[in-house]
């Protein structure tokens, strides 16, 4: 098995929650759930559903921005729904492909996505979903990394993973978190599945952790690069090479560094589609 290949990169086994949650959710990705989660209010949604929960962290800035709102969080993977239920019980949680969700046409009128259609192997399917489960007027906001150059952390990680793996190091960070960053490309996207682009921007926040050391731990142990590592077969040398390496780019720690993203919010585009079968 090629663990840099794609399907390796798109695994997430059971143990992967808890270490993504613990060093990774509070240094990288709540910042941005915070900001998301604004937009949402902004927006005064019933009914909300989130693709691609994770473990729950926008889940619960969602319950939180917009108290009076339903929220159904789904995910792919039934270990980080099982963990993301127990970390945030006010949404109704449910195991869900977004390409195929289980649910009726005009059902809610926000669909919220943190970091996640980054991972969806046909975005286009994917948003053409959202879109009949949206009712009229309904929003579609979502957020993608940038660049890999945009984002210190990962750039660090990103080195200290080549100097690990001198031959064919693990792409993971390039080529699916950091793999649709193109905006052109995305509003596109979004027009082919029917859907208008409202706003599009681009946000830089500061992400913050105690220590290289965590960083690493989060990237090594909650990522599918732990396959790389595990297939390796010496995890302590390759955290210690990653951990060096991180530290000779940001510090020994605490450690701040610039992460960049875009965020879209897109509305139901309205244009007569065409006619098919007439005779």
């Amino acid at each position: 098995m090629r663990v840099t290949g794609i399907n390796a990169d798109r695994r997430w086994s059971e143990s992967m929650p808890a270490a993504y949650e613990q060093y990774l959710v509070p240094a990288v990705f709540r910042p941005f759930a915070g900001d998301l989660a604004a937009r949402a209010a902004a927006l005064r949604p019933w009914r909300i559903l989130e693709l691609a929960a994770g473990t729950g962290v926008l889940t619960s800035a969602l319950l939180a921005a917009v108290p009076s709102a339903e929220v159904t969080a789904t995910d792919l993977n039934d270990a980080m729904v099982a963990f993301g239920s127990a970390r945030s019980p006010g949404a109704v949680w449910r195991q869900a492909d977004a390409q195929r969700l289980p649910f009726p046409d005009e059902g809610f009128d926000l669909v919220a996505c943190q970091f996640g259609v980054m991972f969806f192997p046909d975005r286009i399917g994917a948003f053409t979903e959202v879109r009949r489960v949206l009712a009229p007027g309904g929003r579609f906001l979502f957020n993608t990394w940038g660049p890999l150059g945009a984002h210190a952390f990962e750039v660090a990680l990103q080195a200290g993973l080549e100097r690990a793996f001198p031959v064919d190091p693990p792409q993971f960070f390039r080529t699916v978190p950091h793999g649709y960053a193109d905006p052109a490309v995305v509003a596109t996207d979004l027009e082919g599945a029917g859907f208008a682009v409202e706003d599009e921007q681009e946000l830089t926040l500061q992400g913050r952790a105690a220590s290289t050391a965590d960083l690493a731990a989060g990237y090594l142990t909650g990522t599918p690069v732990r396959a790389a590592v595990e297939e390796r077969g010496d995890g302590p040398a390759v955290r210690a090479t990653v951990i060096e390496e991180m530290t000779a780019r940001l510090g020994p720690g605490p450690v701040t560094a610039p992460m960049t993203a875009y965020v879209f919010r897109a509305g139901l585009n309205r244009s007569p589609r065409p006619c098919q079968g007439w005779v």
